[in-house]
């Protein structure tokens, strides 16, 4: 992860655009391209979005790039330790989301 947030800082650097990627503006391009990710499935059946024909999935994967791209940016920008952040999450949701209380419900756990 850090490799690719060097590769990411060092790609803006050369194109002068660390004045653009502000935090704020990391976050809107970053909820943009989360938004194209949803496009893809929009309409479709959830049987249809597991069953997505390859050049379908390709192109999904180029969304879901951008989706990772941007965020680490701006984890980066922030310095965040995103892989730490990710950890301490799932610990928080283990507490909210027990497994015998949480198994086979999408419930949210105030509903538990």
């Amino acid at each position: 992860m850090s490799d690719l947030t060097a590769e990411l800082r060092r790609f803006a650097k050369a194109r002068d655009w660390d004045q653009f990627h502000s935090p704020k503006n990391l976050a809107a391009a970053l909820s943009v391209e989360a938004g194209e990710v949803l496009e893809h499935f929009q309409w479709l059946t959830e049987q249809q979005s597991r069953e997505l024909p390859a050049r379908k999935r390709k192109e999904i994967a180029l969304e879901l790039a951008d989706v990772l791209l941007y965020l680490l940016r701006l984890s980066d920008q922030l310095d965040i330790d995103l892989l730490d952040a990710a950890s301490r999450k799932i610990r928080i949701n283990g507490r909210k989301y027990p497994v015998r209380r949480a198994r086979g419900s999408a419930k949210k756990y105030t509903e538990l």
